[in-house]
């Protein structure tokens, strides 16, 4: 499986991505390699639709229960999940990764 690049590293003085930009480019990657549609995951997660396409935009601050809702609709758990959008906000800012964990976490959930 391919390396993720889910934000190019950053230029001194750049902002750095925020956390729900990161998750939410993360669980949208997620879901098209998983070739599912919005409906199908925010119905299997239990919320709607538009509520989880603001979370893949970044726009909303999902809770702790929401992200593993969606995680679990993903077939991803919250450990792979959360490790890999730690590991692309280190990407971020020119960092060197202790591991794969964006690789691995998706080929755990494939």
């Amino acid at each position: 499986m391919a390396d993720i690049d889910v934000f190019p590293r950053s230029a001194p003085g750049s902002r750095e991505p925020l956390w729900r930009e990161v998750l939410g480019e993360l669980l949208r990657r997620l879901r098209h390699e998983r070739g599912r549609t919005l409906g199908e995951v925010a119905e299997r997660a239990g919320i709607s639709p538009q509520y989880l396409s603001e979370i893949e935009r970044g726009r909303k601050e999902p809770s702790s229960e929401m992200i593993a809702a969606v995680a679990g609709a993903l077939g991803i758990t919250l450990l792979d999940l959360t490790a890999a959008a730690a590991e692309a906000l280190l990407l971020s800012r020119g960092g060197v990764p202790q591991r794969t964990a964006v690789r691995g976490a998706f080929a755990l959930a494939a």
